[in-house]
């Protein structure tokens, strides 16, 4: 299922002046210092993601190369390891045109799988929406897409992002990143809002006990898009180095970028967040709108979005091998403006964060994120708003802190899932 378009919410915050007696304003945390910090944790985050990414890519070969189930879960662990750090910079994506033109080659969803490989029965044979809903490009080395002709013969990178990414121009063809991986490593998850995640055996890659056929051709689509993965993040993080385009960009004027981080901020926090991967799966009690779907890692992904979302604001980040990064944050800027704001936000945060960890607590030991918003389960109901509560309630005092700090205008994403909740049902 499709989510419907993100709405604009924009936000109109009216001016305000404060005025520092001498002594404290010599102290006064510098914007330029804030958003540099920004930039330095940006570009640690992503390239925490590329080493991340670049073992999985390694932990793809051993399964290509000796597949068993072993090799497999091996492959399945290190990809939910790769999904932390990518999580954590999600907050990037809003406001920064570099990192939204980019994301969905990395993190587009929901997807239709049956573009890519087998499918069950269940899944139907054609969408009204999709002419490519089955065109399982694994079984298939020769296709049409339109009226172009695709060779497919050889299952390549460049197949993937230039071919079938959008393929028809319809957002659900997802043919790369880390949801397509997913989709190969687990295959579909049939046990709707019961227990299970995806179990497709390790045999779909061994070509000498093949199960589903193919199996020489799955393992090519599963390695051109882990190479991608790998390329693409490489990208990224070469876009947040003191030299990169995407640093450059929101350096050029301390002020803007200051608003570039709250609008980051509050637009994961409200419309993407809250709103398209939480809320509207809730309403629906649709396990087609988990966000990663086919592993029941959904949990996890969610509270590291909210994790990022509070980095940006109190600039701090630990990485992958123990270094921290801290420096001039926005919650002392906002604190020297209105310490009662500043006070306020780091509370919600800190409940949000609380929240999302019972969340994940529960999805470790009672029942999965899908369990979860099932239709009747209203304790699992109850967990997941909460934190869908925690998140809306923050993105309140997100806009405090842009008024506090005189920023103007700003626009943050909306959803109708939150917005206009009727419309998600008709």
């Amino acid at each position: 299922m499709i989510s419907k378009p993100l709405a604009r919410l924009a936000l109109v915050v009216a001016s305000a002046t404060f005025i520092l007696p001498s002594a404290i304003a010599l102290a006064a945390t510098d914007p330029a210092a804030v958003v540099r910090n920004y930039v330095n944790i940006a570009h640690a985050k992503y390239d925490d993601a590329l080493i991340t990414a670049k073992a999985l890519d390694k932990a793809i070969d051993l399964l290509i190369a000796n597949p068993s189930e072993d090799t497999l879960k091996a492959a399945r662990d290190t990809w939910i390891k790769a999904r932390v750090p990518y999580q954590q910079t999600e907050a990037y994506r809003f406001g920064n045109p570099i990192v939204d033109d980019w994301e969905g080659k990395v993190n587009a969803w929901p997807l239709d799988e049956g573009l890519i490989d087998y499918v069950d029965k269940a899944y139907g044979t054609e969408s009204d929406e999709n002419e490519q809903y089955t065109l399982n490009v694994i079984a298939n080395p020769k296709f049409t897409i339109g009226s172009k002709e695709i060779d497919a013969t050889r299952i390549t990178p460049e197949l993937l992002s230039g071919t079938l990414q959008e393929a028809g121009e319809t957002e659900s063809n997802v043919a790369t990143g880390y949801h397509a991986i997913e989709f190969l490593l687990w295959g579909q998850d049939l046990n709707g809002t019961g227990p299970g995640a995806g179990t497709r055996p390790a045999t779909d890659y061994d070509t000498k006990n093949c199960t589903h056929g193919n199996c020489d051709r799955r393992a090519q689509y599963l390695k051109a898009a882990s190479t991608l993965l790998v390329s693409d993040l490489d990208y990224m993080a070469k876009q947040w180095a003191p030299d990169g385009e995407a640093a450059k960009a929101v350096l050029a004027d301390p002020k803007k970028g200051i608003s570039t981080m709250l609008t980051g901020m509050g637009s994961l926090s409200y419309g993407e967040l809250a709103g398209e991967r939480m809320k509207l799966g809730l309403l629906l009690h649709d396990p087609e709108e988990e966000h990663d779907c086919f592993s029941d890692n959904t949990y996890n992904s969610h509270l590291n979005d909210a994790i990022g979302i509070d980095e940006v604001y109190t600039g701090r980040y630990t990485r992958l091998d123990g270094t921290k990064i801290e420096g001039a944050s926005l919650s002392a800027l906002v604190a020297e403006k209105d310490a009662a704001i500043d006070k306020e936000l780091t509370g919600k945060l800190d409940k949000t964060l609380d929240a999302m960890h019972a969340m994940a607590k529960r999805g470790e030991t009672v029942e999965k994120y899908d369990q979860m918003i099932g239709d009747g389960n209203k304790e699992g109901n109850a967990v997941v708003q909460a934190a869908i509560d925690g998140l809306v309630d923050q993105t309140k005092s997100i806009q405090r802190a842009v008024s506090a700090l005189d920023l103007g205008e700003i626009e943050l994403e909306g959803s109708d899932s939150l917005d206009k909740p009727d419309t998600v049902f008709k």
